[in-house]
């Protein structure tokens, strides 16, 4: 039961698609331009850099402010926190890849996992960020250097739960660990499918900042 009402606080959380409010403040429907996508690379791409970083700190804090939650609620609870705050991590990209009232159509949740890594780890986090905008400086796409940053995070998770470090989840709880960092990881490769193929293919958009784009 707590692991539900993890997923169901950060789902709650995720229903915040910061790149649609803000559109729709500046009247503008973020899903009606550019790739239709509501989180943050379209946002910067439709409505420019301000845009795009409101966006990414929305996405990201509100996967921060569900774990806060978590860890209030739960604080006394004898299944791990990380474990607790992964769970809601999943529930807030569910709820922003997924908004029910958007008729499930939102973002693709890397800002909000990025979110959750910094509510786990702040060390993951940076090391993620700066896996990221390295890949970002050499390739120019964000959605490879976004599917290696996932990647790194579902090993790193792995790795260090097999040594000992950055947490202490122990037993069963450690592979249930491992697992809630594989949905997540996957979530990201499947909204990324159609980045995928055009990567394949070479006609991917590298990163720009234009007024738009058919394939953010």
């Amino acid at each position: 039961m707590e692991r539900v009402i993890c997923l169901l606080i950060g789902y709650a959380f995720g229903l915040i698609q910061t790149g649609y409010i803000y559109g729709k403040i500046n009247k503008i429907d973020i899903r009606q331009h550019g790739s239709g996508n509501a989180g943050m690379t379209n946002a910067m791409r439709v409505m420019g850099f301000k845009a795009g970083a409101i966006t990414f700190l929305g996405d990201c804090f509100k996967a921060v402010f569900a774990a806060l939650v978590i860890r209030l609620i739960f604080a006394d609870s004898e299944i791990p926190m990380d474990l607790l705050v992964l769970y809601s991590g999943l529930g807030v990209v569910l709820g922003h890849n997924f908004p029910f009232y958007l008729k499930f159509k939102g973002g693709k949740g890397i800002a909000a996992s990025v979110g959750i890594m910094l509510a786990f780890d702040y060390k993951i986090c940076l090391l993620a960020l700066v896996l990221f905008f390295t890949c970002l400086f050499i390739s120019k796409y964000v959605s490879f250097s976004s599917l290696v940053m996932m990647t790194f995070f579902l090993v790193i998770i792995i790795v260090s739960g097999q040594v000992g470090i950055f947490y202490e989840a122990e037993g069963a709880f450690l592979y249930e660990v491992y697992g809630v960092a594989f949905v997540l990881t996957l979530l990201a490769f499947i909204r990324h499918r159609q980045n995928i193929v055009r990567l394949i293919h070479g006609n991917e958009n590298k990163f720009t900042m234009k007024k738009k784009t058919e394939n953010a």
